[in-house]
């Protein structure tokens, strides 16, 4: 029986992490390290359902990693690579598209709503994404994914696959659960606050992204959305106060209940500029990291490298059983 539980993430690689990202996700990563072997790939592979620019797609991918970084994930106790650098992915996602219905992958609302966006490229990549994401999940023997809601339906996905390998061909795959930490899982939209903070939101103004200007920031949640009763309170019927305040909560350490009362009998506009404050303050130590991680790219070099040496032996271990459970030469 294996110690540590593994975790493994994968995200795209895009212009800039958000803050909703780093409270949702990164903050509970680092956590997570101490008691689990955790693997965070950067998903190359799966950004090219979208037309990129060569040039600038090999650069944003880098930024990415150097971001990682600056947020304090630790590539000595973490596997921190590019999806491409490890070729099992592919090879195992042939393998279990061949036991994935077409009619499981049609009922996907995510292939659904990009198709919609983008009728000019309705590839066939899009459609086999969730193939892919299992094969990166299962490649591993991964107990645990820290998945957002829009994602539950791949899990799901992954979970049938997973057991319909196991069932056709012998015990092979860990069925994978979601993980979901139990503080600052959800940042939401600062222009519409019953909707979870996005990088691809249309609305600039939305999301906080880790990379903005502090005068931008400042700016953002000044506009950010909430509503005439003019009162700090954590509830469901003000989403947009209670979502800066769980920024303000998961950023400073204060628990909701003392911030509530922190700012009890004052109005939004002292508490949006405090917040602001709060964020720009929080952000300028990761800013000075990744300015000198993208300065050092040898650094993040190495970093790709080993973490993909050491994620090429774990994909090797399962492919090699699976080649075998499949009865292949």
């Amino acid at each position: 029986m294996r110690e540590k539980k593994t975790v493994f993430s994968g995200a795209q690689p895009t212009g800039s992490l958000t803050l909703g990202n780093y409270i949702g996700a990164l903050q509970n990563w680092k956590e997570l390290e101490k008691d689990h072997n955790c693997l965070y790939c950067i998903v190359d592979l799966h950004s090219l359902t979208v037309r990129q620019d060569p040039k600038e797609f090999h650069k944003v991918s880098l930024s990415f990693l150097a971001q990682y970084l600056a947020s304090g994930l630790n590539p000595e106790k973490n596997i921190i690579f590019f999806q491409s650098h490890v070729p099992q992915h592919v090879e195992l996602s042939w393998i279990l598209g061949c036991i994935t219905y077409v009619g499981e992958l049609k009922r996907m609302t995510q292939f659904k709503d990009k198709s919609g966006q983008n009728r000019d490229n309705v590839n066939s990549g899009l459609f086999t994404y969730p193939v892919l994401m299992a094969a990166d999940i299962l490649l591993y023997k991964t107990d645990l994914v820290p998945v957002g809601e829009d994602q539950k339906q791949h899990l799901e996905l992954t979970r049938d696959i997973a057991t319909r390998f196991n069932n056709l061909y012998g015990e092979t795959f860990s069925v994978p659960k979601m993980y979901t930490p139990k503080i600052g899982a959800r940042i939401m939209s600062l222009q519409e606050p019953t909707k979870k903070m996005s990088k691809s939101d249309e609305n600039a103004n939305a999301t906080i992204l880790l990379m903005d200007s502090e005068d931008s920031i400042m700016k953002k949640i000044k506009r950010a959305v909430t509503d005439s009763e003019n009162i700090i309170a954590y509830r469901d019927e003000q989403p947009g106060i209670k979502n800066l305040i769980t920024i303000y909560s998961s950023l400073t350490g204060l628990s909701v209940e003392e911030v509530v009362s922190k700012y009890e009998g004052k109005g939004y506009g002292v508490f949006k500029t405090d917040t602001a404050e709060i964020v720009i303050e929080f952000l300028r130590p990761f800013k000075k990291s990744y300015e000198d991680y993208m300065n050092n790219l040898d650094f993040i070099e190495k970093v790709y490298e080993t973490g993909a040496k050491r994620a090429y032996e774990l994909a090797e271990n399962t492919m090699t059983l699976v080649r075998k459970r499949m009865g292949m030469v």
